[in-house]
């Protein structure tokens, strides 16, 4: 037969119009009989395409179009035409015959796109499978190049139909999800391939193809397809059909079946039985219902008839042969075929209901996506609506003689549920009918299900319409997860012009005419957003391009599409205002046309804000303009009031958190506002004579009043995003800044914002008192620039918070600044408690009372310093960040004794702001909560800064203890109170074995802190002692602190300083020891421990040392017999630094003789040593 071989996608100029005037009067005017018998010469040689099997894919990738044993394949490819515009165009691919049997022909063909099985897929197909239906009965399964894959002799009567079902996401819980299926309708009988099965079937025969073709490899035999084969009764002639899916009736439903089939004893299964629905048209009846029973009839398997390699050589050789080349020998094709394979015998499936018409014949069955509806057309010329789900007709059409159905299911838009009340619920979809009617040449659009016709088309009078009803097979609900499925559902294909369209149908079409309004808008809004995006660049078009912009303008009447079409400002900043900003178009043309719209000025004068710095050249030209529209500025304002006009472009510029835009805005709308108003003004003669007065108004004060509010927030956001050093242990985030949050903020907003970007850049507290110190000479400002200057980088941001100091006097005062950036310190290590900043300034008991408690139960619990695992657990940070706590915990219980003290000799701080953000509404600032807060209990607060004394230095030596066990009753009581509540204290003496253990404990505290600071440098008796750290164990405050906490747990501190010298000779510091002895009150009973120390040491360096001379030796013969007895009776084990010079011995030894009293009875002792130290160090 002779065909075109291309299609062309239609263009935009080719799309299907809308505008139905053409055709409409001469429906309605009853112009509508069928044409006579005459064609025009076009038809007849279009009639060729009438006699064709032609199938599409629904991807509209692939057209096959079939005539008896031939078959040409078309596939989409992109090419350019002679204007160099790119089109989608379907040409040739594969041309040849399909036949192998003697006198068979095509009957049927479907395309079944294959989905891709990669994850990276999105929706594409991975290649389309021809199915190919033959007068003989067999099915063969073609690639898109016409490679036979294989065939199936399922039923020996001839092919009448090909359907094919796919998986589709349920749009509802509670749907039955269909399986995909391939249903082949022979004259009696329904063949259904289960999908899962043809689809790995179809894999697998393609990969051996494509390793026969390859190598020649051995064919392996693929799995066998599952079907079901049907035997349909009960009607007399069947030419269509469709498979519905599988259902499952309600209660109600079921027991109706079961009276009628079984009668009044029939008995009904607990849960209704699950059932395949197949409808078909034909005769008598006209249309049949059958449902098969899932389980009733078990799967056929089949022997997969694969094509061989002499096969597929003849049909590689037959696809470059062309259109006529099929010329391969008879006898070796007749040597090729094979026996018939067996046919397996059609389970009998009677009929369960149909709609008796005895003069009617069903011509085709067209089903719904929602496989709830269907379209049937007969030969009266009649299209009859099937509800399937009741089984009745429940509408028709008259005058469509050879119609063709297809069906149409749209999904709501989002840019359309934002308008519906129910935005909130699952997207909604409306359902539209499609009716080809060749003989008058036309396409119409019907509304389900009694809806009206929304659209016709006018269209060639020999065009098909090819309608798929299913998409890509191989989808489950796991793999199109994220997937977009390229698909279309109705297209129109016409061979004279050899144009495929396709047709799409707006949602809002199937909407009532309370909202067809609104939704007609939102149509047009999208063809307008289409005419400013492809017409963007094209400046030179304007004219008329303005011209059908203003037409689609002026047609949107809905106020909602008006204040959507703002949104269009990305395209009509450049577009709406081209023309005023070029010249070519007056601006007052522009805003005539906009407020015909019903546009309203504010709304205008919003967009034009919005995009200040496109417009900043025009900006003051546009406020002009709008303010001088209708409506703008009120006619009955006083200039002495506020104008809401000029507010709104207030509230923009105190709204913005781009200061220097909004600033420059400011600057502009005030001096349009100021022109503005003088027009409007009417002047008393005596103003009109001064000419150099000024009218003044509280219009131009507000005005005032924000422009110098947007040059403080300016120079404030100039330092919020000034990026943080590399390595500062804050985040980079900068908070957004504008006049709004600052006025929200209330009084400490300000403050607040400089005090998070100081913990960003992680600045000193001694350098941020430097700058934030009241500079009023000159050389004070010079040092400062001059340490600003050797910092090198930071020399900017230093000069940048001098400024905004500057600009906040009051809001930025030292005491609010150091006050707010104390309680940002608090507040970030209370995120992350192993993080130490500068954390030397510490605010806010309410943090630090939860983990201080816990670290003191923690203690008390195991009776020491915890582990770094039990101090993540209870406390939340590990074993040296508590040790820094409870160090900090100190300080600050110090600080608020402090201040308690000096409450009553210094006067409340005033707090006040600038003049211009008095305004400022929002929480109460820290320092005005802290003065409104009540002192707090002195002897309460020195109560815990007794236990976190305790606890840090239990933490910081390592030490066994359980705190709250060195306190009695009462002082256990009054810890973790309000520090401003009078609790009941310890008072009077406390217990002689509470007291012990207190002793005990800060004895071990000074031991611990003597081996801390073991020098080896201070061992020589010159050498002077050097100096140590102030903070950790080694810190020089240690023993001062021990002194003052003995004082308050009743310890005699005499006892202390007597264990510090004991301790410090023990360790060999002599040095130190000997200017702690010069406290030492009891020098008896000193003098009497460091005998024996001294004993020690000399009996180690006369016994035990390994460097022992024979002096040493003939001396200690020399001896006194008591004081030899004595000497060896020292254990010098006991000493942690044995080995000292015997320069530090005999200094030692004339220590005793010193603070020993004569009548002291080991005094004598005492010179007995001095005399053997003398005589050593002669002799050595």
């Amino acid at each position: 037969f002779d065909c075109p071989f291309v299609f062309t996608f239609s263009s935009t100029d080719n799309q299907l119009s809308w505008d139905t005037s053409d055709w409409e009067s001469a429906w309605d005017n009853g112009d509508n009989k069928e044409e006579e018998a005459g064609e025009e010469t076009t038809g007849q040689n279009a009639l060729w395409l009438q006699d064709c099997v032609v199938s599409l894919s629904p991807c509209s990738d692939l057209l096959v179009v079939a005539r008896e044993q031939k078959a040409v394949f078309l596939s989409a490819k992109w090419c350019t035409d002679n204007s160099g515009r790119e089109e989608m165009t379907l040409a040739v691919s594969w041309t040849g015959t399909l036949s192998t049997e003697e006198g068979e022909c095509v009957s049927s063909s479907v395309c079944i796109p294959l989905a891709s099985q990669k994850r990276s897929s999105t929706g594409r197909p991975d290649w389309t499978c021809v199915v190919v239906g033959f007068t003989s009965g067999y099915v063969r399964f073609y690639t898109e190049n016409g490679v036979l894959l294989l065939a199936q002799l399922l039923h020996e009567d001839p092919v009448l139909r090909l359907k094919c079902r796919t998986y589709e996401i349920p749009r509802h819980p509670g749907v039955t999800e269909q399986h995909e299926e391939l249903s082949i309708l022979y004259p009696a009988a329904l063949v259904t391939i289960d999908g899962f099965s043809l689809f790995q079937s179809l894999r697998a025969c393609r990969n051996q193809v494509a390793r026969a073709a390859a190598a020649g490899s051995d064919v392996i035999q693929p799995p066998p397809l599952a079907y079901k084969k049907w035997g349909l009764q009960d009607m007399d002639t069947i030419v269509d059909h469709s498979s519905v899916g599988i259902m499952t009736l309600c209660v109600f439903d079921q027991m109706k079946n079961a009276s009628i089939l079984g009668g009044f004893n029939a008995s009904v299964k607990g849960s209704p039985p699950a059932m395949s629905q197949y409808v078909t048209v034909g005769g008598g009846p006209y249309t049949g219902f059958y449902y098969a029973v899932e389980g009733s009839s078990q799967p056929l398997l089949s022997h997969v008839a694969l094509a061989v390699a002499s096969k597929l050589t003849s049909a590689l050789f037959s696809a470059a042969s062309g259109w006529l080349g099929w010329n391969k020998n008879k006898n070796e094709e007749e040597a090729v075929q094979k026996q018939k394979p067996k046919v397996e015998a059609a389970t009998p499936l009677g009929i369960r209901f149909g709609l008796p018409d005895s003069r009617r014949h069903g011509e085709s069955i067209s089903l719904s996506p929602c496989n709830t509806l269907a379209g049937v057309t007969d030969d009266f010329g009649r299209v009859t609506l099937l509800d399937l789900a009741r089984g009745i007709a429940i509408r028709m059409w008259k005058g469509y003689r050879d119609a063709q159905l297809g069906w149409l299911q749209v999904p709501e838009e989002q840019s359309d549920r934002g308008f519906s009340p129910s935005a909130s619920l699952p997207r909604r979809h409306a359902l539209f009918l499609v009716i080809y009617a060749p003989r008058r040449g036309i396409l119409e659009v019907w509304a389900m299900q009694q809806g009206p016709r929304v659209g016709a088309f006018t269209v060639g009078k020999h065009c098909r319409l090819l309608f798929a009803g299913y998409h890509l097979m191989g989808v489950n609900s796991v793999t199109s997860q994220g997937w977009q499925l390229h698909t279309q559902q109705v297209c129109l294909l016409d061979p004279i012009t050899g144009a495929l369209r396709t047709v799409n149908i707006p949602f809002h079409l199937a909407l009532s005419d309370k909202k067809s309004e609104r939704a007609k808008d939102m149509h047009l809004l999208k063809r307008l957003t289409n005419i400013l995006k492809n017409r963007e660049v094209e400046i030179l078009h304007f004219i008329s391009i303005n011209s059908e912009a203003k037409n689609v303008l002026l047609d949107i009447k809905h106020p909602a599409i008006k204040k959507a079409l703002l949104l269009l400002h990305v395209f009509a900043g450049n577009f709406l205002f081209w023309g005023c900003l070029c010249g070519n178009n007056p601006i007052q043309n522009v805003c005539d046309t906009l407020q015909k719209a019903g546009i309203s000025p504010q709304q205008l004068l919003k967009e034009v804000l919005q995009k200040t710095e496109e417009t900043v050249r025009n900006l003051h030209t546009l406020l002009i303009a709008l303010s001088n529209m209708k409506g703008a500025v009120e006619e009955s304002w006083d200039p002495q009031s506020v104008s809401p006009w000029w507010q709104q472009v207030r509230s923009t510029c105190i709204q913005s958190h781009n200061a220097a835009a909004a600033l420059l805005a400011a600057f502009v709308a005030h001096c349009a506002a100021k022109a503005s108003i003088t027009s409007v003004c009417v002047f008393v003669s005596f103003l009109q004579l001064q000419s150099e007065w000024e009218a003044v108004s509280l219009e131009l004060e507000q005005w005032v009043v924000c422009v110098k509010q947007l040059e403080d927030v300016l120079v404030l956001q100039t330092l919020m995003l000034v990026p943080p050093p590399q390595g500062a242990g804050g985040s980079a985030a900068a908070a957004q800044c504008s006049i709004k949050t600052l006025l929200e903020g209330g009084t400490g907003g300000i403050a607040d914002s400089v005090s998070k970007w100081v913990f960003r850049h992680n600045l000193p507290p001694e350098r941020l008192k430097e700058i934030i110190q009241r500079r009023e000479d000159n050389n004070a400002e010079g040092k400062l620039e001059q340490k600003a200057g050797e910092g090198g980088a930071d020399e900017k941001e230093q000069k940048l918070l001098v400024a905004v100091c500057q600009q906040f006097p009051h809001s930025l005062s030292p005491d609010l600044l150091f006050a707010h950036c104390c309680w940002e310190y608090v507040v970030q290590w209370n995120k992350d408690p192993e993080v130490h900043t500068h954390n030397q300034i510490l605010y806010g008991i309410t943090f630090i009372v939860k983990r201080f408690s816990a670290a003191a139960y923690l203690m008390e619990k195991v009776g020491k310093a915890p582990k770094d695992r039990l101090c993540r657990r209870d406390v939340g940070m590990g074993d040296k960040a508590v040790t820094c706590f409870l160090g900090c915990c100190v300080q600050l219980l110090q600080i608020l004794m402090e201040a308690d003290s000096a409450v009553e000799e210094v006067a409340a701080p005033e707090l006040s702001v600038e003049e211009a953000w008095f305004g400022a509404e929002g929480p109460a600032s820290i320092a005005e909560l802290a003065l409104e807060q009540k002192g707090v209990h002195y002897p309460l607060v020195q109560h815990h800064c007794l236990l976190a004394s305790l606890l840090h230095a239990a933490m910081t030596f390592s030490l066994r203890v359980k705190p709250l066990s060195l306190f009695d009753s009462k002082g256990k009581n009054a810890f973790f109170r309000d520090l401003a509540t009078i609790q009941l204290m310890p008072s009077g003496d406390m217990d002689p074995g509470l007291i012990s253990l207190r002793q005990e404990f800060l004895l071990r505290v000074l031991t611990g802190w003597v081996q801390a600071i073991d020098d080896p440098s201070c061992l020589s008796s010159g050498s002077s002692c050097p100096p140590l750290p102030s903070t950790g164990p080694k810190a020089d405050w240690w023993p001062s602190l021990c002194l003052e906490l003995g004082s308050l747990l009743q310890i005699n501190p005499d006892i202390l300083r007597r264990h510090l010298v004991c301790e410090l000779y023990n360790q060999g510091l002599d040095l130190r020891a000997e200017e702690v002895m010069l406290e030492v009150e009891d020098k008896d009973v000193l003098g009497s421990q460091l005998l024996v120390l001294t004993g020690q040491r000399l009996c180690y360096s006369l016994l035990h040392s390994q460097s022992q001379t024979q002096a040493a030796m003939e001396l200690l013969a020399r001896l006194p017999p008591t004081l030899c007895t004595w000497l060896k009776a020292m254990d010098p084990s006991e000493l942690r630094c044995p080995l000292v010079p015997l320069s530090q011995i005999s200094r030692l030894v004339s220590r005793l003789i010193e603070i020993l009293p004569e009548n002291h009875a080991q005094y004598s002792l005492a010179l007995h040593l001095l005399e053997a130290v003398d005589v050593l160090t002669t002799e050595d």
